[in-house]
């Protein structure tokens, strides 16, 4: 609901024009009736009439800033003074634009029972006073309920106005929204992509630190991994910062390439695909599966570099796609476990922006296990 605008003094010059119309209209009504009274009605009435006259319509020019009070103080002026009763009608109206209905209601009945008291002091003639009474009471309804109905219109377009501006900064807001959870997707993607290369060469810089004095052979070999997984990370990181600059062809997901080249850093992967072909799977499921099952590898290569994993698919269309991972638990040294919990975070978020789940993730029997449902539409 719109609240009501005070009008406050005339700014642009359309209210300073209307301003001046309107003061300029009751004075001109003031005087035709001063005139037609002119040889007809003593002096003393004369000059109170002008008086009364001008003043009202000098309060027209404060009509905008204090409606009710100047609508009453012209209507009170339009008893004794015919010639104020133009500024008295334009008053009116001015205050049922500006104030509520009650209070223009209010000043219509006033009004009315001003025009009424003047007729009654000085009949117009030319009709019975009834006839003029009615006049006086059609009048009054006509001014209030133009102005009420101006008060309406503006209310509405102040509404429309005030709803165009929201929705102006609802749209801003999505738009806010969008590029933030964009932000999140590639900050996402980012840590995938890093953690597991950064932890494979971190795995093989290990190595040739605590095997100082390894064939010339191990440590080329060794050296090529890290040199290869250095690359790699590097053509998945320009792959990743692409999606700020356009939408990327990205790779098909390859699960079996992804456990050999964890093979090759030295961990034990025991992996049975249940007879699931990752490209037979949705393009959303695919990318999930591979990023889950590649951030379950590292956090297991992370936590318990030495232990066997255990990756096992199983289901079919309709059924969806359910990845577990398993690995036995090391009690991690005091002081590490730093950030532990994210790589977590981050599969069930991936899971559920593809319609899935993590059904289960946590230590039992002396195992890590981790089970994320996926779906899979025929």
């Amino acid at each position: 609901m719109v609240a009501d605008v005070r009008p406050g003094p005339a700014r642009s010059r359309w209210d300073r024009a209307t301003r001046m119309g309107t003061f300029a209209c009751a004075a001109a009504a003031a005087a035709v009736v001063v005139a037609g009274d002119l040889g007809t009605a003593p002096t003393w009435y004369l000059v109170a009439d002008v008086a009364g006259g001008a003043a009202a319509s000098l309060a027209l020019l404060r009509s905008r800033r204090w409606p009710v009070a100047t609508a009453l103080a012209a209507v009170a002026l339009s008893v004794p003074a015919a010639s104020a009763s133009v500024a008295a009608g334009i008053a009116t109206l001015m205050a049922a634009l500006y104030r509520r209905p009650v209070v223009a209601l209010g000043v219509g009945a006033a009004y009315v029972a001003a025009t009424l008291a003047r007729f009654r002091l000085r009949p117009p003639g030319l009709a019975p006073y009834p006839v003029w009474a009615l006049v006086a009471v059609l009048f009054g309804v006509a001014l209030t309920g133009w102005g009420m109905l101006l008060r309406a219109r503006r209310r509405l377009v102040l509404s429309l106005v005030e709803e165009a501006r929201r929705a102006e900064e609802e749209q801003r807001r999505r738009a806010e929204r969008a590029r933030h959870t964009e932000r999140l997707a590639i900050a996402r993607e980012m840590h995938d992509v890093l953690a597991h290369r950064l932890s494979l060469l971190a795995l093989h810089a290990g190595a040739l630190e605590f095997n100082a004095r390894a064939d010339p052979a191990e440590v080329v070999e060794a050296a090529t991994v890290v040199r290869s997984n250095a690359h790699q990370a590097l053509q998945e990181l320009r792959q990743v910062i692409s999606v700020l600059r356009e939408a990327p062809v990205l790779a098909e997901p390859d699960l079996p390439a992804l456990v050999d080249e964890v093979r090759r850093a030295g961990m034990t992967v025991e992996m049975d695909d249940g007879g699931v072909r990752v490209p037979d799977l949705p393009g959303a499921t695919a990318r999930a599966a591979y990023r889950i099952v590649q951030e379950a590898l590292t956090n297991a290569r992370k936590h318990a570099p030495t232990r066997p994993v255990t990756l096992r698919l199983d289901g079919g269309p309709d059924r969806g796609l359910t990845i577990e991972v398993r690995n036995p638990v090391v009690d991690a040294p005091r002081g590490e476990g730093q950030g532990e919990g994210a790589g977590l975070a981050g599969m069930r978020e991936r899971a559920e922006l593809a319609g899935g789940r993590v059904e289960r993730a946590g230590a039992e029997d002396g195992e890590f296990r981790l089970t994320v449902w996926l779906p899979w539409p025929a």
